[in-house]
């Protein structure tokens, strides 16, 4: 199968059309197609002399690439016209090079055209079109007009298949590529479609989507032009302000209002970010006292932007600091997320964990067991066996299908004689243990049910929040492990069937302290 590329933008091979114009290629398998870059190809204007008619049929007097062109465009199965909206049009190089098609058609009138046209020369039952632009509004309804009746008269409405994209300007920014790659991925499949007979109505639609809402795109295409609207204002020296203004555009109001401040240490440029419930605005001057103040190189932050470096490995590596409120720091994804995250899947989308999952079994022995050790040791290995059934509602965690054997094989021993008085401490020893385990492989226990508030399993990615929890379930082992020691004392005393209420005291409090560790120690990270 031939398929032949005509490249018609001014750019080249650098122009946003041809990022399209490659992932459907890339989705289609056509590795071989030829493309032809008009920008560099030696095709002159058409004379209007109509001697390809009358004096050379089928051949034109100019001598340039065209000659080349034409045998191919003749031979190409699959047609693929690939070019930027200019002006409400196609750009002029390309048009030239369409008028110079001329010489591919006969000069006598074809009956079975309504409004008139002209037969062709050459066979080209079979062959299919393509048609593919980018343009530089928020959106391609209504800015193609032009371009559509041009190819419904080439081709009839229905004997091609067009593929216009608003917002093209977007993929030459490397900070949108999380963005931008998700779209180019849905043409790759429309590739994929078409080379199997056509495009589905569902993959039409998703191309047919704005990347991002008009608001955001316009505030960002006018901020890349680094030109005040007010005429005679000066422009930025350089575009800080702009790229300012450009990651402002992405902010998704969560109904707080904040005053985020950037200081970018290398170039000695301060700006705030203005945050409120209805949107952002971005200022130079007469400050206010901010919410979260980021001091980073904007080399850095720019590497972070574009998905070069991960914003919480920089910061782990101390390569910016964050002073003020932390918490805008956690919500960065949710608040300024460039549209498709880069995460990770669960492999059990839509099932959270249940840390009273993994607690349950435990506490039913501890608070049973002290009281009637039988009837602990029953209810003990009943509650181990349910413990499976709920991981039909909750994501199960390694940690919880350990504990269900140490549990029931506890249970099991009471009943069969062993002094409840050395089970249950042996108990807190073993959940300390699994604790102190937990807090030395890779992704530490508490870890995987605190994930959901950090971006789900994308958290597992963050060295701060991996660390914070390494520390916090580190801490846990050890208040489990010692807790054996009073437990053995106390259940030798008159107050042994109150020894589950009296440990449920040292976890409450230092359930306090993690829920202020897992603030307070992020931040303090980030300050340096």
């Amino acid at each position: 199968m031939k398929v032949l590329v005509i490249n018609g933008s001014p750019k080249g091979e650098r122009g946003n059309t041809m990022k399209l114009t490659r992932a459907f290629l890339d989705g289609a398998g056509w590795a071989d197609a030829e493309i032809i870059n008009v920008s560099k190809a030696d095709v002159k204007g058409c004379l209007g002399c109509y001697a390809c008619w009358n004096k050379t049929p089928g051949k034109c007097v100019l001598r340039d690439e065209m000659s080349d062109i034409l045998p191919k465009l003749v031979a190409a199965d699959v047609l693929i016209w690939s070019f930027p909206l200019y002006y409400y049009g196609i750009p002029g190089n390309l048009k030239n090079l369409i008028d110079r098609q001329l010489p591919l058609l006969l000069p006598f009138m074809a009956e079975d055209n309504e409004n008139g046209g002209h037969l062709t020369r050459h066979d080209l039952t079979g062959r299919r079109h393509v048609v593919i632009s980018t343009c530089g509004f928020w959106t391609a309804q209504g800015n193609y007009d032009a371009v559509e009746a041009m190819f419904d008269h080439y081709y009839g409405k229905e004997n091609y298949t067009a593929i216009f994209c608003g917002q093209g300007e977007l993929f030459r920014v490397p900070e949108l590529a999380s963005r931008t790659d998700a779209y180019l991925g849905i043409v790759s499949q429309a590739g994929a479609e078409f080379a199997a007979g056509g495009i589905r109505k569902e993959t039409k639609a998703e191309m047919a989507e704005p990347l991002y809402p008009r608001d955001v795109f316009e505030k960002m295409a006018d901020a890349s032009w680094q030109v005040a609207k007010n005429e005679g204002a000066p422009s930025p020296s350089d575009d800080s302000f702009s790229f300012t203004t450009q990651m402002a555009a992405l902010y998704r109001p969560d109904g707080e209002e904040r005053v985020l401040e950037f200081y970018y240490t290398d170039i000695g440029k301060t700006y705030q970010i203005l945050l409120t419930k209805q949107g952002s605005e971005v200022i130079e001057d007469n400050f206010k006292q901010y919410t979260t103040r980021i001091e980073t190189p904007i080399t850095v932050w720019r590497s972070i932007a574009r998905g070069e470096i991960s914003g919480q490995d920089a910061l782990f590596q101390r390569q910016y600091k964050v002073l003020g409120d932390f918490s805008i720091m956690l919500k960065w994804d949710e608040l300024f997320g460039a549209g498709t995250p880069n995460r990770r899947q669960s492999k059990n989308q839509g099932r959270k964990t249940n840390m009273y999952v993994l607690l349950a079994p435990w506490i039913i022995i501890w608070v049973v067991l002290a009281i009637h050790a039988t009837v602990g040791g029953a209810i003990g290995i009943a509650a181990a066996a349910c413990v499976p059934l709920l991981w039909l509602v909750f994501q199960p965690v390694v940690f919880e299908q350990i504990s269900v054997p140490v549990v029931a094989g506890l249970s099991l021993a009471v009943l069969l004689g062993a002094d409840a008085r050395i089970a249950v401490p042996l108990s807190y020893l073993a959940f300390g243990l699994l604790w102190c385990i937990g807090a030395l492989v890779k992704i530490p226990l508490t870890a995987h049910y605190s994930a959901a508030k950090y971006g789900a399993d994308s958290a597992f990615d963050n060295p701060i929040f991996i660390q914070t929890n390494r520390i916090l379930t580190a801490a846990w082992g050890v208040l489990y492990l010692i807790t054996p020691i009073w437990t053995y004392i106390i259940m030798g005393t008159g107050l042994s069937a109150y020894i589950g209420v009296i440990n449920t005291l040292c976890p409450a409090l230092m359930s306090v302290f993690t829920a202020w560790f897992q603030k307070w120690y992020p931040a303090r990270w980030a300050r340096g």
